[in-house]
């Protein structure tokens, strides 16, 4: 004899188990009766015909409904996660945003259910300031670097660092953020407890340690390529703002920028080599209507998403060089002479529009600084000298 669950979110993980995030007719039930008898219909049948047609397999194999969701708990359990739900302290709020931008036509925009998390802290609180940063799985080393740089410098402005835990952008990102001490999320396309690719597994770990793996499936649900898609619109709704380096025409990364501009979200871009095929996608951006904001350091990825700007979003201090220290006399004297040459005092003094006096003692100063050299009572630019 069949017998039903009593706890709302025990019912929450069962039913997504058995149907993909965003079904529009599961939420829509889920919306009238409530998780438990929507389990209930689902069981006897007293659902709509696609509804039924699409959960009579799980269904059939699982007669007791309450067997199976103490056994996907126990699963939930023994891995170390937890399930999160709406109404939760710890359930981001701003995924809610996702009702504003689903049709008929995307019903996988719809908000998650619920959402399985393994790692220390609070999600909530995790993404209050968080950025996503995604792009290409094959990227640059170029790339790498600067998702790495980019990601290290927001973590250690106090904010947190999102992305899907794939090769190439991804993992830069998680990484610098990680090795600036900070936390981060990974936002999967499998179960928390095996997190895809298995290849990042040592990551993963460490984001275990110091954030969160979060997916929508439960523990033993495998990554399928259509559930990337769907997990995008999460990374880009837990962020204030989504930052994408390199990224193909066709891209995960450019699904996820999407999802960003049409929540209404800050979409920035860092450029690239205009000869590479990583840089296209992200190129392209710029053209469209989004309104995407080209950045190239963390001060201006802040500035952005607070529209805050002052001394943080100031431009980027010139380089000084060693010649930019001279006074105005030392640098006309400087500038006088020839390279590879030597010069008389008095001409050099007279090239450089300065008393000879002045040039006499100046002199004496940058030939102790190391500028100039004295040959047989003239003088040239000191070997290895460049302004």
């Amino acid at each position: 004899m069949n017998s039903l669950p009593d706890d709302p979110r025990h019912a929450l993980m069962l039913l997504s188990s058995m149907v993909e995030p965003g079904d529009a007719e599961l939420d829509d039930l889920l919306d009238d009766v409530g998780p438990l008898e929507a389990v209930e219909r689902i069981w006897a049948g007293k659902v709509p015909e696609r509804l039924e047609r699409i959960t009579s397999a799980s269904v059939a194999c699982t007669p007791d409904a309450r067997e199976r969701c103490e056994a996907i708990a126990a699963a939930t359990e023994s891995c170390g996660s937890r399930v999160v739900v709406p109404g939760d302290p710890d359930w981001p709020e701003q995924l809610r945003d996702l009702l504003m931008v689903c049709d008929a036509t995307d019903p996988h925009l719809r908000p998650p259910r619920c959402l399985w998390v393994r790692g220390r802290g609070d999600l909530a609180a995790l993404c209050r300031r968080s950025v996503a940063i995604v792009g290409a799985r094959a990227a640059s080393e170029y790339g790498q670097h600067v998702a790495d740089d980019l990601a290290a410098d927001l973590t250690e402005a106090g904010w947190t660092v999102v992305s899907g835990g794939a090769f190439g952008i991804d993992r830069a990102a998680h990484l610098g953020a990680l090795a600036r001490g900070g936390p981060t999320v990974a936002v999967l396309a499998s179960g928390v407890e095996q997190p895809y690719p298995q290849a990042n597994r040592s990551m993963f770990d460490l984001v275990v340690q110091k954030g969160l793996l979060v997916s929508e499936w439960p523990p033993g649900a495998t990554p399928m390529r259509h559930r990337f898609l769907t997990r995008n619109r999460v990374i880009a709704a837990l962020s204030a703002g989504t930052v994408v380096i390199e990224a193909g025409v066709r891209s995960g990364a450019r699904n996820t920028a999407r999802h960003a501009a049409e929540l209404g979200r800050v979409l920035m871009f860092t450029p690239g080599p205009v000869t590479s095929s990583h840089s296209v996608g992200v190129h392209q951006l710029a053209r469209e209507p989004c309104e995407a904001r080209l950045v190239t350091r963390a001060e201006e990825v802040i500035e952005d998403i607070t529209g805050i700007g002052g001394p943080m979003a100031s431009a980027p201090p010139s380089p000084r060089r060693p010649f930019d220290r001279l006074t105005e006399i030392e640098a006309r004297l400087v500038e006088a002479l020839p390279r590879g040459y030597v010069v008389e005092e008095a001409r050099l003094a007279a090239a450089a529009g300065v008393p000879v006096e002045a040039a006499t003692e100046t002199l004496r100063r940058l030939r102790e600084a190391g500028w100039v050299e004295l040959m047989e009572g003239r003088w040239r630019l000191a070997r290895g000298t460049s302004g």
